[in-house]
């Protein structure tokens, strides 16, 4: 394998957020700019980016292998999941988990990293 067979964008100092190896896309960890807003509020806000990150990449919600939800309290695993329910689409849902975690910033209610498959070219 060489450099060339991995693809990354948005690179930083200490990750980049796309990594792309042969068919498939990596994200790293995202969440919310709003750290004030409610759960339910930072799940849309981080979703929408996983959108707007899988379609850089050259993928989409639907091409989703697996994803791991964290949130900064079980408590809100209802409030996130009615957001997550109605943005995965019927019959593509991924592979799951979902795990109370601390976050990196206290204020930070929910984080998600996701695995995709590119989409297929014709």
């Amino acid at each position: 394998m060489s450099k060339s067979d991995i693809r990354r964008l948005q690179i930083g100092k200490r990750m980049s957020r796309i990594v792309v190896r042969d068919s498939t896309v990596y994200l790293c960890g995202q969440v919310a700019d709003d750290y004030r807003a409610d759960v339910a509020e930072q799940t849309r806000q981080t979703l929408a980016k996983v959108d707007v990150l899988l379609a850089e990449a050259g993928s989409s919600r639907e091409r989703m292998l697996t994803a791991t939800l964290y949130l900064a309290d079980i408590r809100d695993f209802e409030a996130m999941n009615a957001v997550w329910d109605a943005w995965v689409p019927e019959g593509q849902t991924p592979a799951r988990a979902c795990v109370e975690a601390r976050m990196a910033d206290p204020n930070i209610r929910f984080e998600i990293s996701v695995i995709a498959a590119l989409q297929e070219t014709v």
